[in-house]
């Protein structure tokens, strides 16, 4: 059973390798590579499972912290073309008033 569900999830990621090389935008292949990265987590929680060593938990828990940063820290690069633009901007209380 854990075979064929990491049979599966290969096959999928094989898809997504697809999609990233050839996604029609940009968001298209950052999304790819973001679900390539999500199973990755699966399979090291997987191979975790049935190796008996639940620390690769710990192992996929870190990884999908730094999946998750990446993908915000690409997304924000992309949109603004640098990283010293704030995500939240302030509001002018001098505008605001107008």
């Amino acid at each position: 059973m854990t075979a064929a569900a990491l049979i599966a999830i290969l096959i999928g990621m094989g898809l997504l390798l697809v999609r990233a090389l050839l996604g029609p935008t940009l968001y298209d292949r950052i999304l790819a590579v973001n679900a390539i990265g999500t199973k990755t987590v699966l399979v090291i929680g997987l191979l975790g499972y049935v190796m008996g060593r639940p620390d690769f938990l710990d192992i996929a828990m870190i990884y999908t912290l730094i999946n998750f940063v990446t993908t915000i820290a690409i997304l924000k690069f992309f949109r603004y073309r640098s990283f010293q633009v704030p995500l939240a901007r302030r509001i002018d209380p001098a505008k605001e008033a107008e």
